[in-house]
């Protein structure tokens, strides 16, 4: 795992918990990982207790499996687990879309075209840490567009589950994915919500093919 970066001294226990939540989202652990609490606040320059509040928040979030103090893990999402999970996020991104057609003006399509070169330019560089911020990025701004904050939260608490997944199988996924995304912002750019919603679940679909693949080969070997 990549260094994390350390934190500020203010509201330690929040910072904690947003540093860790990104980390998790951007798919800097791997599926099965163990985390050691002593090991993250070193890397952060914060005591231990704000790093075993953030952890004890995102067990709760279902997006750690916290066994004992001396056994937190990064679950391994597989079989229905993952379906369940991919079908609540067809209905609940696609909606996200809907409402960032809807809304969206010049300047939100302008950061949409700047993410996607964003993940473009990590693509060519290869670098999956940058590309993986920059997919996630692009889902998440769907919801901020569409001026839903709540379910943007929602989306929050599935990607914590999702991130390690999608990280393990972005590199092979290659570009299916980013080129599902340029669907979605030519979209939203017409204002269409039927056809955004329809892009962003195409992305989800096919351009997470190998996303699902892993969780379902994962599946078997348990």
């Amino acid at each position: 795992m990549d260094e994390l970066a350390p934190l500020a001294r203010e509201t330690l226990s929040e910072t904690a918990y947003a540093t860790l939540c990104a980390a998790l989202m951007q798919g800097r652990f791997k599926p099965g990982e163990r985390l050691k609490i002593r090991a993250l606040a070193a890397q952060l320059h914060t005591s231990v207790t704000p790093v075993r509040d953030a952890i004890l928040r995102l067990a709760q979030d279902e997006a750690l499996v916290f066994r004992s103090p001396r056994d937190i893990r990064i679950p391994r999402v597989a079989g229905a687990r993952y379906m369940e999970i991919r079908a609540i996020r067809l209905r609940l991104e696609g909606l996200a879309a809907e409402e960032a057609a809807n809304h969206a003006n010049a300047a939100d399509i302008d950061g949409l075209a700047a993410l996607l070169a964003r993940h473009e330019a990590a693509m060519r560089a290869g670098d999956w840490l940058e590309g993986m911020r920059a997919n996630q990025a692009f889902h998440f701004r769907l919801a901020e567009i569409g001026r839903m904050p709540v379910l943007g939260a929602v989306l929050q608490k599935l990607w914590l589950q999702m991130g390690p997944l999608i990280a393990e199988a972005y590199i092979e996924s290659g570009r299916a994915m980013i080129d599902h995304h340029y669907p979605v912002l030519s979209a939203i750019k017409a204002h269409d919500p039927v056809a955004a919603a329809k892009a962003i679940q195409d992305d989800i679909i096919q351009g997470g093919a190998g996303i699902m693949a892993h969780a379902l080969a994962r599946a078997e070997e348990e």
